[in-house]
């Protein structure tokens, strides 16, 4: 059987630094094929190529057999290749439907029959997004099902998919996978990366591993396991490293009450709800999306508002506060990583140093009145040192990072600004096996050091090791606290639909 696809030696460089070197990769009619790799490997790059996002510096690529390249990734959707990426390009100020349809539409189009036509093909994916909602009010995990519907809807003959299950819930990557087997079936070719080895290991027909923008190995999903697959990745073992279990000795003893949260409410998303977080401890929260989870920690950083009759009261040091802008709480130490990098994280075309030192104005704790440029690459050489940022140069932009990398800078940016509470949204989101162990790493050592930190995160595992204790979130409210010690995935999962 012919591939659909076939790259040979396929390079690209930037700035004279390879990104992908040499790679021969092929791609079946009707397979599944996943594409692994640490944050910085080569994945997105090489399947940009595919995609007409970035050109190869050099290399043949062949479609049906015959020697292709696209200039755009219009060319390559002609073609009927279409690209899911890890971070949605869709329009913000339209609707969902107006995004599905956007360069598709006929010459004359009734905004009614755009809507019901864009809910019927939503219902039949299984995704329960409202095709009237304005793109900008949804949050991460319903733009990635519209970023999804859009490509499906392209009748594409490849699919690409960057990490399209990072914000996913359980029951919706249920969905999605049916509808990846759905999609094979009708004959349709998908590239499938993912940091999530188990999805590659249960949905994948063959797998490729690259390390170092270089390929380390192809072949059938039968002859790999997670083990196998990490140490290809990486060159070492990880897992029992990242996700060990956790035994009494190893928990933090809670310190000082930092914070004391007493029936905080907003609306219908966070509903009389009430915690306390510890200094010298890490607080991990769970909850499946749209529990409140997020919302909760947003106002307690001032980047929400709770209600004003009613709303309930947020004690920092024995201290009422009342945050309406992110400001004043970080003034006082409260600082939040939010789980949307891209958005709400980094100003993509400045530096890594341009970034940090960002984050220190923000903070109202810079030194000098006068920004000079050897204060931004002082303090950007010692940070990028601290959390092991890897650039290809001192003056590397943040959106030439890997997605590892890219985290690591919007940590970075928070704790620059001397912080005493510290609130993760899923720290370790499109972040491969390396880095996670990095980033945890971080966590714990912010903890040791004696700050208040909380995790929330919709991975299980990363709740049970990071935790000194685990805070349960269901409809707008904490609804459980367990110790991870007695916790079980089970048991937190229960808490967290029952």
């Amino acid at each position: 059987m012919q591939p659909i696809l076939k790259l040979e030696a396929i390079s690209k460089a930037y700035r004279g630094v390879p990104a992908v070197s040499g790679v021969d990769f092929t791609l079946m009619p009707g397979e599944i094929h996943a594409l692994l790799g640490e944050n910085g490997a080569g994945k997105s790059t090489l399947t940009k190529i595919m995609a007409g996002v970035v050109q190869a510096s050099s290399g043949r690529m062949f479609h049906h057999g015959v020697e292709t390249s696209f200039a755009t990734p219009n060319a390559a959707l002609a073609a009927g290749i279409a690209m899911v990426f890890q971070e949605t390009s869709l329009v913000p100020s339209m609707t969902v439907a107006q995004n599905l349809y956007l360069g598709s539409e006929s010459f004359l189009n009734r905004l009614r029959g755009i809507t019901i036509s864009a809910q019927q093909f939503l219902q039949s994916l299984n995704f329960g997004v409202d095709p009237t909602a304005m793109v900008e009010t949804l949050g991460a995990a319903k733009r990635q099902m519209v970023e999804i519907a859009r490509a499906v809807h392209h009748n594409a003959e490849v699919i690409i998919f960057d990490e399209p299950t990072a914000t996913l819930t359980p029951e919706e990557k249920r969905h999605f996978f049916a509808l990846l087997r759905r999609l094979k079936a009708r004959g349709v070719s998908i590239i499938f990366i993912s940091h999530a080895l188990e999805e590659a290991l249960a949905i994948s027909d063959r797998i490729t591993i690259l390390r170092d923008g270089e390929l380390v190995i192809t072949g059938e999903t039968s002859s790999f396991s997670r083990e196998s697959i990490i140490a290809a990745m990486v060159g070492r073992s990880l897992s029992a490293s990242i996700y060990k279990a956790r035994d009494d000795a190893a928990l933090r003893k809670p310190g000082r009450k930092v914070l004391s949260v007493q029936d905080i409410s907003m609306g219908a998303m966070v509903r009389n709800t009430s915690f306390s977080v510890f200094e010298g401890q890490i607080t991990g929260v769970f909850g499946l999306i749209g529990s409140g989870r997020t919302e909760t920690f947003k106002i307690v950083a001032g980047i929400a508002k709770r209600d004003f009759l009613r709303g309930g009261t947020i004690t920092l040091d024995d201290r009422p506060v009342r945050y309406v802008t992110p400001y004043p709480a970080v003034r006082d130490g409260i600082i939040y990583v939010t789980e949307d990098r891209k958005s709400e994280g980094i100003f993509e075309t400045m530096s890594v140093g341009e970034n940090l030192f960002g984050g220190l104005l923000a903070s109202g704790k810079a030194k000098a009145r006068v920004v000079r440029l050897a204060d931004i690459k002082a303090l950007a050489a010692d940070w990028t040192a601290r959390l092991n940022i890897r650039v290809l140069n001192a003056d590397a932009r943040v959106v030439e990072l890997s997605g590892g990398n890219q985290q690591k800078v919007v940590i970075g940016k928070g704790l620059v600004q001397a912080p005493r509470v510290v609130i993760f949204d899923e720290p370790t989101r499109g972040v491969d096996v390396a880095a996670i162990a990095e980033i945890h790493q971080i966590i714990n050592g912010l903890a040791d050091a004696g700050l208040a930190v909380v995790v929330i995160s919709s991975y299980l595992p990363e709740v049970l090791n990071l935790s000194d204790r685990i805070l349960v979130c269901r409809q707008g409210r904490i609804v459980e606290e367990l110790s991870p010690t007695e916790a079980t995935e089970e048991k937190i999962m229960y808490a967290a639909v029952h």
